[in-house]
């Protein structure tokens, strides 16, 4: 089919109109002198408003987000002594809706035909949506950087207080980064519309798994706690607290021996999440004389981080270490 070469000014019009409202284009003017604007039906459905021949800026101003408006209101007055085009993008109230608007027009007397300035309005909401999640994203991950280097750097701290050489420094430091790693590799959104989060479960398994010699935990270790979301703050402190558990469980306790059992379990409450460590069937266990560096650590995640106490009972048949946590923190 040819493309039509008509000039009929009906024809352009009602083309002009159809391309104008495909592209989401609503038109303005505004009488400077009398501070009225003219729109037409596109203009009134972006802002919410019944159609009606003139409406003034004070109509709009209404429907403009408080913290722009002032900011608006001065765009507009200085667009008389702006040479070429201007633009603005603001906010507007929808009832509990938030539009974002760009206006655009030309400034000065270039853009004044009879007293009126002309210009369009767009909806860019889908625009600044994206720019503010892409700020979102980068912001959340400058965080976990520093996060993560912050974690790192007191790590190697602690390690190296309670390191002999340099071998051990290294393996240990080594371990606990990784035990760091896997649990932030589940931290992730969760069905539902529940958060960012991983499940406690799955944390606990993932850095309890290299320690169970059968491969699966059917036998050697048991993890039964509630099913809940992990947040990303909270994962990390969970992994090193798990992580310093089944060192020194490995190290004097149930995971020392082959015949040794590992039992964590838990329940939960409204405001808080109970976590129990019970080991069987290793050697006997003694109170340490002094709080080594790997237990400050413990100790400053349960009781810092996640908000929570923890309990000690060294008994004959083997530790039983209960955690108490914070719901809320938990889930942070």
């Amino acid at each position: 089919m040819p493309f039509r070469n008509d000039t009929d000014p009906l024809w352009e019009a009602q083309n002009l109109k159809r391309a104008l409202h495909a592209a989401g284009v609503a038109l303005w003017a505004w009488t400077v002198e009398t501070d009225d604007f003219a729109m037409d039906e596109q203009g009134f459905q972006l802002w919410g408003l019944p159609p009606k021949s003139q409406v003034t800026f004070e109509d709009l101003s209404s429907r403009i987000h408080p913290a722009d408006r002032d900011r608006v209101r001065a765009a507009f007055t200085a667009t008389r002594a702006i040479v070429g085009a201007f633009e603005i993008d603001f906010r507007i109230l929808i009832g509990e809706e938030i539009r974002w608007i760009s206006a655009r027009g030309l400034g000065n007397d270039e853009g004044v035909h009879k007293g009126q300035a002309s210009g369009i309005f767009l909806d860019v909401t889908g625009r600044k949506q994206a720019e503010e999640g892409s700020e979102l994203l980068a912001g959340e991950m400058s965080h976990r950087v520093k996060n993560l280097l912050a974690i790192a750097s007191g790590l190697t701290a602690i390690t190296s207080r309670s390191s002999t050489t340099v071998a051990e420094m290294a393996k240990e430091l080594t371990d606990r980064l990784t035990a760091l790693g896997r649990a932030h590799d589940l931290v992730r959104p969760l069905p539902g519309h529940q958060g960012r989060a991983a499940l406690l479960g799955d944390v606990i398994a993932v850095l309890l798994a290299p320690y169970d010699d059968s491969g699966a935990f059917s036998s050697r270790i048991r993890v039964a706690v509630p099913r809940m979301g992990v947040g990303e703050q909270a994962a990390t402190s969970i992994a090193l607290v798990i992580h310093e558990l089944a060192t020194n469980s490995l190290k004097y306790g149930a995971l020392s021996t082959g015949s040794g059992l590992l039992d964590i379990s838990g329940t939960s409450t409204e405001n808080e999440v109970c976590i129990v460590w019970t080991e069987r069937g290793g050697p006997a266990v003694e109170r340490p004389a002094d709080e080594g560096y790997g237990s400050k650590l413990l100790h400053r995640s349960v009781t810092g981080q996640l908000a929570g106490t923890i309990n000690t009972d060294w008994a004959n048949e083997g530790i039983i270490i209960t955690l108490t946590l914070n719901s809320n923190h938990l889930a942070a």
